[in-house]
């Protein structure tokens, strides 16, 4: 007869292969059952996002086999629990486990299109998710998700209103884009800019997320010290074209996050734009910026590289009408989009697992 110490046993020998450890020493596995030669048992993964969910899958039902009983039946169910560096949630966003800076050194490289992307296709794999557009002066996020027109709703909790997200796509979605006429240039000081972004976190309903993007203006400015003054950000992803009048900028914006008074760690660098590939001829790419300068510059600053994006038409028709690319899996640029999603829910969760929170500051001396 299999014993649930013998599944026990064999399953200590796999070894989650970001965290290098096993699945048992992690509390990895649940529910084991076993009838005669029949075994199930559920592996609770860290993302539902993970990319490493059929190798793990696999690994344990070969564990099975191997240690336990050559002819058992092995049912591997899989569900996740996403982490948090979160202690204390007893501050702003309170519900949010994991809160992700998307951000650029320059305009121009399409940072709004990959985090409205990025979100959707986090949100595919049953993440709850949730994005703030914080390009204050100039906010797109609207437009990409079809949603310029919505009217936000209010809710009242304890004597307080709240903004209520708008939902598209399966992600909640705020814009300052919402409280503003749109055939109107928004002129303000800094101080107004952040306390506009302030509203967005302290005046809204986001309930509970696994992942809330924040979608940041280009450059190094008075919105990026709001963010890191206010809320815990788990981590930065930066979003660059190859050529290295971008680089030089992106290269400005790591170094802004990973600054003593920052302390934001660095999830890794998104290559976009990275070759262009012509309709009529989809297997040829054609290095327009110039090849392989993101991934150079991850090397470079032992930052991961979570991948590349190409130039496609329908990337750029998507946005504008309110269908991104992500939503069409027959579009070349929807896996790609998937892939990276995955590898930025890997980064987090290893960075929850062997960093310490990140904690807000209270303020920034710059």
């Amino acid at each position: 007869m299999i014993t649930k110490e013998q599944v026990l046993d064999a399953l200590r020998n796999v070894e989650e292969p970001d965290l290098k450890k096993d699945l048992v020493t992690l509390n990895m596995i649940k529910d084991i059952a076993v009838n005669g030669k029949q075994v199930s048992f559920t592996v609770i993964l860290t993302t539902p996002a993970c990319p490493l969910k059929e190798l793990i899958s696999n690994a344990c039902r070969n564990a099975i086999i191997h240690f336990v009983d050559a002819d058992a039946e092995v049912t591997v169910n899989m569900t996740a629990n996403v982490t948090t560096p979160r202690i204390d949630k007893s501050d702003i966003l309170s519900g949010v486990k994991n809160i992700i800076a998307i951000a650029s050194g320059k305009g121009g490289v399409g940072k709004s299109t990959v985090a409205a992307n990025l979100a959707i296709a986090m949100a595919q794999t049953g993440a709850k998710v949730g994005l703030i557009d914080a390009d204050i002066y100039g906010p797109s996020q609207p437009i990409m998700f079809g949603v310029a027109n919505e009217r936000l709703f209010i809710t009242e909790r304890e004597g307080k209103q709240y903004m209520l997200p708008v939902e598209k796509y399966g992600v909640k979605l705020l814009s300052i884009g919402f409280l503003t006429d749109p055939s109107q240039a928004i002129v303000w000081r800094g101080p107004m800019a952040s306390k506009a972004l302030r509203q967005l976190f302290t005046d809204a309903d986001w309930g509970e997320l696994d992942y809330l993007f924040i979608d940041l203006p280009p450059g190094t400015g008075d919105i990026h010290l709001t963010l890191v003054s206010l809320v815990p950000v788990t981590g930065a992803v930066i979003v660059s074209t190859p050529q290295q009048i971008a680089l030089a900028d992106a290269q400005k914006g790591i170094a802004m996050f990973q600054l003593d008074s920052v302390k934001v760690p660095v999830l890794g660098l998104i290559e976009n734009m990275a070759y262009f590939t012509p309709a009529e001829l989809p297997n040829n790419k054609y290095y327009l910026f110039g090849k392989g300068g993101c991934r150079k510059l991850a090397e470079e600053l032992n930052i991961p590289f979570l991948g590349e994006i190409p130039l496609i038409q329908s990337i750029c028709d998507g946005g504008d009408q309110g269908i991104p690319a992500v939503m069409e899996m027959e579009n070349p640029a929807a896996l790609p989009f998937l892939t990276i999603a995955g590898n930025v829910a890997q980064q987090v969760a290893i960075r929850n697992a062997k960093h310490n929170p990140t904690q807000p500051l209270a303020s920034v001396g710059y």
